[in-house]
């Protein structure tokens, strides 16, 4: 057996392990990233020195940068939670269009609101309206709800800063601010697609039969403030993406090392952007809604909470990711595409899409899947980046099923059986999936 051959198979063991570790035994993703890097280290015949060495390089490389944006996004995002930005925006995109168009308000309110946001807190904080909205106009549950799933995924599976593009940016080397312009430019079609239009055919099937308790609950209003205004609430929350586009127009427009690319490099930067952002929000979304500097410190401490183990798991994947490349299987992954003439663009998507099937965790699928592709870049030249970054993340969204925490969330809160959890929910993840790579591969064509 060659030793090429003797990688591939280790690597393939070794996942099929971290897969088992996962969805048989229930193991956290965090510790079984951990013991499949070891046994990978370990079974490649690395030096056994350099075994943690590499994980805890990689684990750390990630984490130097994805955690602290993680921890500013969570942040922006708790306070535009507890103010009520969210349901601005969404309130007024469905005045603007109607009770017949509703569905195509929501999924807009849920993209633009997706962007600072994990797709867990974003379905949390808007449920509520797809509730409301569904009750107020007769619209089907279902039509609304595919509706809002489908912006909240788009937005998670191709836009910084969420940490899977985020992270597979760093891997793949790629410009954040093309990546968030090429994904917003994927990501709504294929929102539009797999929300609106799929929810209204799926919908006529399966309308959906909301609970009557959680009707109840979500009408009623509790806040004691009055919600930030539509315009103020989107230029806080789209603050941090128009400065990352200001540094992807410096890159183009001005030679390095001139004053203005240097300066906007700076503002633009991810971190910088996002903290920028947050510092607006302790003004928009908490002082001007009379929220004391004591609440507003509580909310920004109960918002990392939640994020630590996200935060692990990203950790470990970036180590779990150096180990492929350490131990070698990266390069023969990337030698084998190259010479069965496999366009990387695909591979990342395919790679990234057996993963997330296996794994039930779109964060994984990103992380691993990126790790695999990335030696691709060096022996394929001209592949674009940022489209790669794109296709891993829309392979991480495809076929959610029963070993993803997301199915059974949009079941229980739908109140829908498992067969129409996988017509509904599982179809449109799927769709948005299948349909945001067709719109890459074009792309790919011009870009």
């Amino acid at each position: 057996m060659s030793k090429d051959t003797f990688l591939l198979l280790d690597a393939a063991v070794t996942i099929i392990g971290l897969i088992v570790l996962i969805t048989r035994f229930k193991i956290h993703p965090f510790v079984a990233l951990i013991l499949a890097a070891g046994f990978l280290g370990l079974s490649s015949g690395m030096p056994v020195d350099l075994v943690m060495k590499s994980f805890q390089d990689g684990f750390g490389g990630v984490l130097g940068f994805v955690g602290i944006v993680l921890g500013l996004g969570t942040m922006l995002g708790k306070l535009m939670a507890e103010s009520g930005g969210a349901d601005q925006i969404a309130q007024t995109l469905i005045d603007a269009f109607g009770k017949e168009r509703v569905h195509w308000a929501i999924m807009l309110a849920a993209f633009l609101v997706g962007i600072p946001l994990f797709f867990e807190i974003g379905f949390v904080l808007l449920i509520p309206l797809v509730f409301i909205v569904a009750s107020r106009s007769g619209v089907s549950l279902v039509k609304v709800g595919i509706s809002l799933l489908a912006g909240l995924s788009a937005v998670h599976g191709l836009v910084p800063p969420h940490p899977g593009p985020l992270l597979a940016v760093g891997v793949f080397g790629a410009d954040i601010g093309k990546t968030i312009f090429y994904g917003l430019i994927v990501g709504l079609p294929a929102a539009a697609v797999a929300g609106p239009i799929f929810g209204s055919l799926i919908s006529r099937r399966i309308p959906g039969h909301a609970s009557p308790e959680l009707v109840a609950q979500f009408v009623q209003d509790t806040r004691t403030h009055t919600l930030p205004g539509f315009g103020v609430t989107l230029v806080t929350i789209l603050l941090p993406v128009v400065l990352m586009l200001l540094k992807a127009f410096a890159d183009v427009t001005f030679a390095a090392g001139h004053p203005v690319r240097s300066w906007l490099d700076l503002i633009g930067h991810p971190i910088t952007a996002l903290l920028a952002a947050l510092l607006l929000s302790l003004y928009t979304f908490g002082s001007a809604r009379g929220f004391s500097r004591e609440v507003i410190v509580n909310h920004l401490n109960d918002s990392l909470l939640p994020v630590a183990g996200i935060i692990l798991i990203v950790g470990a994947g970036g180590g779990f990711k150096q180990m492929l490349v350490a131990s070698g299987v990266g390069d023969v992954i990337g030698h084998m595409a190259v010479q069965a003439h496999v366009s990387p663009i695909l591979l990342a998507w395919l790679v990234a899409a057996v993963i997330r099937v296996a794994t039930g965790s779109a964060t994984v699928a990103t992380i691993t899947g990126a790790g695999i592709v990335a030696p691709v870049i060096a022996l394929t030249p001209g592949v674009n980046r940022e489209l790669l970054v794109l296709a891993t993340g829309a392979g991480s969204v495809v076929l959610s099923h029963v070993n993803d925490a997301g199915f059974w969330l949009v079941k229980q809160y739908f109140n829908m059986t498992v067969e129409e959890t996988f017509k509904t929910w599982t179809a449109m993840e799927t769709i948005l999936s299948v349909v945001a790579l067709a719109l890459i591969m074009l792309l790919s064509l011009v870009v």
